[in-house]
């Protein structure tokens, strides 16, 4: 069998740039999140850490 004649059939060019355009979404979404989700923690650590302060803060 010679593999020089054999046809592998592609996907249009539209449908390619409709795949390219979906992943470059997901990969946005995803390195948002990977980025945004420690900074969302150390927040909710910083608030929590300041409530517990005043709630346990006898002296006023």
């Amino acid at each position: 069998m010679d593999l020089s004649r054999v046809e592998i059939p592609a996907p249009s060019i539209g449908t390619q740039q409709k795949v390219v355009d979906i992943l470059d979404r997901f990969d946005s979404l995803t390195k948002s999140l990977t980025d945004g989700i420690p900074a969302e923690i150390e927040v909710r650590r910083a608030q929590y850490g300041y409530y517990r302060d005043r709630l346990l803060d006898f002296r006023n």
